[in-house]
């Protein structure tokens, strides 16, 4: 049972603070993944788990020990690098086999350890191979092999794939989450990549510059995003969102996004759900494409729109429209709308729409 928790982390590069209150608990065989932009201290928090960072304040457990002043070598965890970090010189089987024998394992026990975890990699006819004659990929299993040999209490992994071309990532994505389903290793991940993140994780960790935004399944971040940040962070195309007004008229709830347009039809429950939100700019609407609904004919609650800019992507297509003079991008069947210009009717769907308070970015909570 391995269970890794952070507990009031801080971190500071001299005046900058790069972790900020980092509190998370990640259970025994759990995957998780830290996502966010470039120096938003993802890579910091990792390597702090690692030991290869102090902390300034704070403690990082392993199975309910302190951990924060032990050095990286006793901490019982491995790390796979972006870059492959393979000994040139040395076969594969060389380099997978390197840290059993600096633990003086027997000739027999490293054997059998080397070739069980090539076959579990595939790499099983690679291991009289240099690295030098290996695929980006290969190259990047026999580090993961190097790291998981040993069978480490934990397995941290620095963004494994970012150097990889389109169609290998998505190979070693399938890869990796089919290791650790077999392993059972916990392991925290680091990427910037959503799509990676959505792919692989149990749950996303979504840091901004040094706080820890929201952390959950990539379902819940996906559909419940607690912030403008992760909304706009998690998805793509990314989430729309624009300034929102709400508004009566009769029996009818409208939410305009543009002022010079009626607004789209909403539930009168809006309403008291917003509990008074909605005046002015305070309130801002979130939509993803898919909840922005596009019709080539006149219907009820759609208003008439123009298709802006056209985003063919074989399997579907992201139109941008035009409500007054603010766009909305859409998702639709290929070819729906046949070329820019065209007049569609679009509404909202009322059930995928989120609201946001415009100053602090944070969600309302608010779901119909």
């Amino acid at each position: 049972m391995t269970d890794i928790v952070l507990r009031d982390v801080q971190k500071w590069f001299g005046p900058i603070q790069v972790i900020k209150d980092m509190n998370l608990s990640i259970d025994h065989n759990e995957f998780i993944v830290l996502l966010g932009p470039s120096g938003c201290g993802k890579t910091t928090t990792l390597r702090a788990v690692a030991g290869l960072e102090t902390i300034d304040e704070g403690d990082i457990l392993i199975d309910g020990k302190p951990v924060q002043h032990m050095k990286a070598s006793d901490r019982d965890i491995a790390m796979v690098f972006q870059s492959f970090s393979l000994y040139p010189h040395m076969t594969v089987y060389e380099n997978i086999a390197f840290p059993l024998r600096a633990r003086r394992m027997s000739r027999q026990a490293v054997d059998e350890s080397v070739r069980e975890i090539a076959r579990v990699l595939r790499i099983a006819d690679l291991l009289d191979r240099r690295p030098s004659a290996l695929s980006g990929g290969d190259m990047q299993r026999v580090a993961i092999g190097r790291a998981l040999v040993r069978r480490p209490k934990a397995m941290l992994m620095d963004e494994p794939i970012g150097a990889l071309d389109a169609k290998l990532r998505e190979e070693m994505r399938a890869e990796i989450k089919r290791l650790h389903l077999k392993q059972g290793s916990t392991t925290i991940y680091v990427t910037h990549d959503q799509v990676e993140a959505m792919s692989l994780a149990d749950r996303i960790v979504i840091m901004h510059e040094g706080v820890l935004q929201q952390v959950g399944s990539p379902d819940e971040v996906y559909a419940r995003p607690q912030n403008l940040f992760v909304a706009q962070f998690v998805g793509s195309p990314v989430m729309n969102v624009a300034p929102a007004q709400v508004r009566q008229e009769g029996g009818a709830v409208r939410v305009s996004v543009d002022p010079a347009t009626p607004g789209f039809d909403f539930p009168r429950e809006l309403l008291s759900r917003l509990n008074g939100h909605g005046a002015g700019e305070a309130l801002a609407l979130g939509i993803r494409p898919e909840g922005v609904l596009v019709s080539r004919e006149p219907r009820d609650g759609y208003l008439p729109v123009e298709a802006h800019i056209i985003e063919p992507l074989g399997s579907h297509d992201i139109v941008d429209l035009k409500v007054g003079e603010r766009l909305l991008r859409a998702r639709t069947a290929a070819g729906f709308v046949p070329r820019p210009g065209e007049r569609v009717h679009a509404r909202i769907d009322p059930a995928q729409a989120h609201f946001f308070d415009a100053q602090s970015g944070r969600s309302l909570g608010v779901r119909l």
